[in-house]
């Protein structure tokens, strides 16, 4: 990005060019062959979110109010402009990283194959799968003109084809009843069509039961071709001996910034499914298609869509690059793959049987996915088995598809328990999940919340109430990433048992305000947006400005998924002019500028990008020497701060306190995966001066993480000890 001249990076081009950290990973030589070709389909996927999403919203912007600024300064129009430059640099780089990938590929025995490549035998082999499987799904589609074109539902991978035929050869297309646009009106149609029909437009959707990577046997370990080419040599059997005159695979992308309206006070359960169908058919937001397309049937295409020239991308290469998840992911081929990082156990937690036993005894801290998830299962899991327990209260934001989490809350419920569940039935992307759930756990006997109106629940708690010989006791687990045992592998977050007692009445009061739809009563510990969580981040700031501005101390550490608020990002440059030093591991998006004379020259950012997603959220403050250090499910973006509900939990144990400030440490010690924020806008890798230097701060939580488990199953073993010092 080139420098700003605003105090304030633009969202949408910071979140591009955390992207490209990310798809620069694919070139890190260092980094395993299938991780490297992972890394290029997370890139693809993510652009894939941030062109429904992003691209989408600012497009409704564009034609609502295009004089609306954003924090850099920028109207919708102009946004759009640079993404587009930003995201066609961004597809070459993909492009070219592809094509060098593909030969190291073939090296270690996966080879992709291409119609000139196929022997005899392999021809007959694809003959005989197009015949059998593949044929038996398709059903092309026969395209008149633009106005003809038949609704397709977006990231589809679809087949443009151009015939030439005799008129004795087709189906007229207008007996056809695909069509979604209506013609206009033109009485010559019927003559032209007549003298016309030699050539013509066909579609073939590729079938979503057909996978993208198909298999061919062959001498390497393994062949493989993507599913259009194979269609693409079959194509005059699909369309009974027609010329084929040119074929080109392309793929609509739709505007999935769709909402419902919630004031109207209908079912909000069938709002929610009104909108999935709705966003089938949203408005087009981009077209890919392969840069060998010739002029006509890219302006066809790019009218028949109904998408601006600019949202047009040719692309030099396969589209779709996320289904190459496939090929990374498959079995075997370990020699080209990350050493494995089991989750460690959690032997202080105990037996299942003894984990409120152990929890009463002490705060326990969890740092996933290098300990082990399974704590947070058990936790409900005892819950539902546990006589003592009389109630569960949960929130549930993205479930996994086999959520044992949620099948414990169905057996709560079928042993007794009152168990209370709110499903955000708004998850972007996992609605219908969610639906089914909730369906699913009010069929059991759960009370099911489908959120807050006007908000979503993003909030991560889990409530056990249990009757005691002492009397009623409140155990709680907080968390920073979803209860979602899949994700559980992948990011990395924190989780927090407690049954602190004012923690344990916070949370029940909190809970019930949501149920209950009301203002909770006053949290003694606890903050929550919309309605107190910025405040008490904004007071925290100002202890730590006071305080620099008294004795020339003050210090704040913040690990972030995001930070975009600009009320909270003012506080910042405040404190960084104050004195206070400022150190911010954000992982995406980040609108603040650090090391700017008299504005941020205290701030430093830096990002981790690595095998495991960063996503915990961790805020530390110096306080004068009494440290305050909070977990939160929220992000500093306006959205979780004021439309969402979200909680910030403070931990203050000693011991646990100082493992997540050893974290918090660690990422500014990083000197392999890190790349640190400059004040012209542009990121810059944190290298070791030497190799014996290096330091990679997930290798190193991994590792201590196994140390932990070793010093509770040998007493002897040496925990690691924590990082102090200096942060370069």
């Amino acid at each position: 990005m080139k420098k700003s001249k605003s105090n304030y990076i633009n969202r949408e081009l910071s979140w591009l060019e955390f992207n490209q950290r990310v798809l620069d990973q694919s070139a890190v030589e260092t980094v395993p062959l299938l991780e490297r070709l992972k890394f290029l389909a997370i890139s693809a996927a993510n652009l894939d979110e941030f062109m429904m999403v992003r691209v989408g919203g600012l497009k409704l912007v564009q034609q609502s109010d295009d004089a609306q600024l954003d924090i850099a300064g920028l109207t919708a129009t102009q946004q759009l402009i640079k993404i587009r430059n930003r995201i066609r640099e961004m597809y070459d780089f993909q492009s070219k990283q592809l094509k060098r990938l593909q030969p190291l590929l073939a090296e270690n025995g996966i080879n992709r194959l291409r119609k000139s490549d196929l022997s005899d035998v392999q021809l007959d082999f694809l003959h005989r799968q197009f015949t059998n499987e593949i044929s038996t799904v398709l059903a092309p589609l026969a395209v008149e003109n633009s106005y003809g074109f038949p609704l397709l539902s977006g990231a589809r991978l679809c087949l443009c084809v151009k015939l030439r035929s005799r008129p004795d050869d087709i189906i007229h297309p207008k007996k056809l009843t695909h069509k979604t646009k209506t013609s206009p009106t033109n009485s010559n149609d019927e003559s032209e069509n007549s003298t016309n029909t030699s050539e013509r437009f066909a579609l073939v959707p590729v079938g979503r039961s057909l996978n993208r990577i198909w298999t061919v046997p062959g001498s390497q370990l393994f062949n493989f071709m993507y599913i259009e080419e194979v269609l693409t040599m079959f194509l005059p059997e699909i369309f009974g001996g027609q010329e084929v005159l040119e074929a080109v695979p392309f793929r609509i992308t739709r505007n999935g910034d769709v909402s419902i309206d919630e004031d109207s006070r209908s079912d909000l359960l069938i709002d929610m499914q009104e909108m999935l169908k709705t966003r089938e058919t949203s408005q087009a937001v981009r077209l890919e298609i392969c840069d060998s397309a010739s002029e006509e049937m890219r302006n066809f295409l790019r009218q028949a869509v109904e998408v601006d020239a600019g949202d047009v991308y040719p692309i030099n290469g396969p589209l779709a690059l996320s289904d190459l998840f496939a090929i990374s992911g498959m079995k075997g081929f370990n020699h080209i793959k990350d050493t494995p990082w089991p989750p460690q156990p959690v032997p202080e937690l105990g037996r299942r049987s003894e984990i409120f036993d152990k929890i009463s005894a002490s705060d326990r801290v969890l740092i996933h996915p290098y300990q082990s998830y399974q704590p947070v299962i058990d936790f409900v899991r005892a819950a539902a088995e546990d006589p003592q327990v009389i109630a569960i209260k949960q929130t549930l934001y993205r479930t996994s598809k086999n959520s044992e989490i949620a099948l414990a809350l169905e057996e709560a419920a079928a042993n007794g328990k009152h168990v209370t569940c709110i499903v955000e039935l708004k998850a972007r992307f996992d609605e219908a999940r969610n639906i089914k759930w909730a369906k699913r756990l009010e069929h059991a006997g759960v009370d099911v919340i489908y959120g807050i109106q006007g908000l979503k629940t993003h909030a991560k708690i889990c409530i056990v109430v249990r009757k005691e010989t002492s009397g009623i006791r409140r155990y709680v687990h907080f968390g920073t990433g979803n209860y979602n045992e899949a994700t559980a592998k992948l990011y990395s977050d924190v989780s927090f048992f407690t049954c602190d007692e004012q923690l344990g009445i916070d949370a029940i009061h909190f809970f019930n305000a949501i149920t209950g739809l009301s203002v909770p009563q006053t949290l003694g510990k606890l903050s929550a947006a919309p309605i107190n969580l910025r405040e008490t981040v904004l007071e925290m700031i100002a202890i730590e400005i006071e305080n620099a501005q008294k004795e020339g101390t003050g210090e704040i550490i913040v690990k972030l998924n995001s930070l975009v608020d600009k009320e909270l990002i003012d506080a910042l440059y405040q404190a960084s002019q104050a004195g206070v030093k400022v150190k911010l591991n954000v992982r995406g998006i980040c609108c603040l500028l650090p090391g700017r004379d008299d504005l941020s020259q205290n701030i430093r950012v830096v990002s981790i990008v690595d095998r495991l997603l960063e996503h915990a959220r961790v805020f530390y403050f110096r306080h004068g020497g009494d440290e305050r250090l909070f977990i939160s499910s929220a992000d500093w973006m306006g959205r979780n701060l004021d439309r969402r509900v979200e909680l910030m939990v403070p931990v203050e144990q000693s011991e646990q306190k100082a493992r997540l400030i050893n974290m918090l440490q660690a990422y500014f010690k990083d000197n392999t995966n890190a790349a640190e924020l400059k004040p012209d806008c542009a990121y810059a890798l944190v290298e070791a001066k030497k190799k014996k230097n290096r330091f990679r701060s997930q290798e190193f939580l991994y590792k201590q993480a196994h140390q932990i488990y070793q010093a509770h199953t040998n007493p002897k073993t040496t925990v690691f000890e924590p990082i102090r010092g200096s942060d370069k």
